[in-house]
């Protein structure tokens, strides 16, 4: 294992002892590329996941503008001269709409921009683990 240290024996060449520790660095190298990869994993799901809320966030605010564009073109209408009858004007009602929907886009585009701003793209724990191996390496001559 990784965390084993191994004596070398008395009567080991010079060649066998290179070979050991070259062996013993790949093993080092594998190790970490598996590492990389299962951080790399978790970290494309937090992405996805941001990713989505923040769409859903757009998806909502893009509704939201196109109410409010219907709701301005029947505001004109209701200014121009043709009373409308009803107790909300049908241009209040696609504003209170509106509204809503510009809201919960907004709320949810801001929580996806906060996800994201939180998220790193490089495998901190990696590199932190290749960086005390290099040390220990460099140390140990």
């Amino acid at each position: 294992m990784a965390n084993e240290v191994h004596a070398p024996p008395e009567d080991a060449s010079m060649a066998g002892l290179l070979r050991g520790i070259i062996n013993d660095i790949g093993d080092l190298i594998r190790q970490e590329i598996r590492f990389a990869r299962s951080e790399f994993k978790s970290d494309a799901r937090k992405v996805t996941r941001a990713g989505a809320v923040l769409a859903l966030g757009a998806g909502a605010a893009a509704v939201g503008v196109v109410l409010v564009a219907l709701m301005a073109v029947h505001l004109i209408h209701t200014l121009s001269g043709a009373p409308d009858s009803a107790s909300i004007p049908l241009w209040g009602c696609y504003g209170i709409v509106a509204a809503v929907f510009l809201v919960v886009g907004a709320g949810l585009g801001f929580m996806g921009y906060q996800s994201m701003q939180k998220l790193n793209p490089l495998p901190e724990q990696t590199a932190q683990s290749v960086k005390e191996n290099v040390e220990w390496i460099m140390n140990s001559k």
